[in-house]
């Protein structure tokens, strides 16, 4: 592209004759130019002399930028869209991608069928409108030369109106990365997405359990020789349910004390060979406590034609020890690691319940309350971003008290350095 552009502004006299026979005249201002990419002339028309200067400054700041994109061959939105979700082939499982095309080809994309949330299931589903089906063009067909905050602002209203604030904001957020994707690849500048909408209602924090607590519960597990291991793992490494499931032993690392996050199990129990996001491919490290229980399960977990496989595989049928479970070594679907391992642990220990979901929240809270940096965190989390951990998952896990205990601990050092 050439780093500099001549744009000449010419004035011309229109003449047009009306239904009465009289002859109108009125100004046309053009805006003359070798076009940046092609070297090729071009002429662009304007009613307005502050309409030809305002395009060429336009030009100019965008020749010098680099930024410059021919508007007739600029992709539209539903092109960007498609090189996103191509873009995320093999980097996501594929019912995460499955929800992304749900989310942009119906918000987004468009057009968007007014009606209930059922109606529009069903035509997503059988590509069948329902009788009299009214809808609504969205920002598919719009090129990204042309995308401007207004019209996102606008089309998050209209996503709001019609499907709600979750969907709206998920919709927005895909867009981000979509737009993001295409500045990278198509060389388009992204316009600045719009402050203040509406956001979701206030939802309550997941309940997390205190470091008391989660204290009591591991002592119980390491007891529990059993089936301890089954509700402490994720308390000592942060995992997600669908990724301590599908841990196998070939990724638990003895020697370098590391258990490597590779795959995820689905809820029918079959195994995804790449985790909920590329992010999520990652080691945590293992520490002493978990190491033991680890060791020591190893000996009696269940096995796969008498060969070590599943870490937290379904339990088969128990032998007088030292005999092995006859029928084990299969997968454990979520719902029965919640019925048989999870839940009977809280009520035998009279803990306040929380889902296995939860242990997650504890482990990044906890961690964020005893000083590891956020980037640190979010990496053993599986986060591509920290704001996703402190946004989402850090919370409280001590008291006011302790915040109180910090703050006079601050002031105290600065009076003794004064005095």
């Amino acid at each position: 592209m050439n780093q500099t552009v001549n744009v000449s502004i010419t004035s011309t006299t229109r003449r047009r004759k009306l239904a009465n026979g009289t002859i109108a005249s009125y100004p046309q201002w053009y805006c003359e130019y070798r076009e940046p990419l092609t070297g090729k002339r071009r002429r662009r028309a304007f009613n307005r002399k502050k309409d030809a200067e305002a395009f060429r400054n336009a030009l100019l700041v965008k020749v010098a930028e680099g930024s410059y994109v021919d508007e007739r061959t600029a992709p539209t939105v539903s092109k960007a869209i498609d090189h996103w979700l191509a873009d995320k082939e093999g980097k996501v499982k594929a019912s995460t991608l499955m929800g992304y095309k749900v989310v942009v080809n119906g918000a987004l994309r468009g057009p968007l069928l007014v009606g209930t949330r059922q109606e529009r299931a069903d035509y997503t589903e059988s590509g069948v409108p329902p009788k009299g089906a009214r809808f609504i063009k969205l920002l598919g067909d719009v090129k990204l030369t042309d995308l401007t905050t207004a019209m996102i602002r606008i089309w998050h209203k209209t996503i709001v109106e019609q499907c709600g604030n979750y969907t709206a904001n998920r919709a927005k957020s895909h867009l981000k990365s979509i737009l993001a994707l295409a500045e990278e690849d198509f060389s388009t500048r992204a316009p600045t997405m719009p402050t203040g909408l509406t956001r979701n209602r206030h939802k309550p924090k997941k309940a997390i359990m205190t470091t008391d607590n989660i204290m009591k519960l591991i002592v119980a597990a390491k007891a529990d020789a059993e089936q301890g291991i089954y509700y402490a793992f994720p308390f000592l490494t942060g995992t997600r349910p669908s990724e301590q499931l599908g841990l196998l032993w070939s990724e638990v690392d003895f020697d370098k004390n590391i258990i490597r996050i590779r795959r995820i199990q689905e809820r029918d129990g079959s195994l995804t060979e790449m985790t909920k996001t590329e992010a999520g491919t990652r080691d945590v490290p293992m520490g002493t406590t978990l190491r033991e229980m680890l060791l020591e399960w190893r000996l009696r977990c269940p096995r796969k034609s008498k060969e070590l496989h599943r870490v937290f595989p379904g339990p088969g049928r128990l032998q007088e020890w030292p005999k092995l479970r006859i029928g084990g070594g299969g997968p454990l679907l979520y719902q029965n690691f919640r019925k048989r391992y999870w839940a009977p642990v809280f009520k035998s220990l009279q803990l306040p319940y929380v889902t296995p979901h939860s242990a997650r929240h504890s482990f990044i809270s906890t961690l964020q309350a005893q000083g590891i940096e956020v980037g640190l965190v979010a990496q053993i989390a599986g986060h591509a971003n920290p704001t996703v951990t402190l946004g989402h998952y850090t919370q409280a896990v001590r008291g006011g008290a302790a915040a109180v205990d910090a703050l006079e601990r601050a002031y105290s050092s600065v009076s003794n350095a004064m005095s």
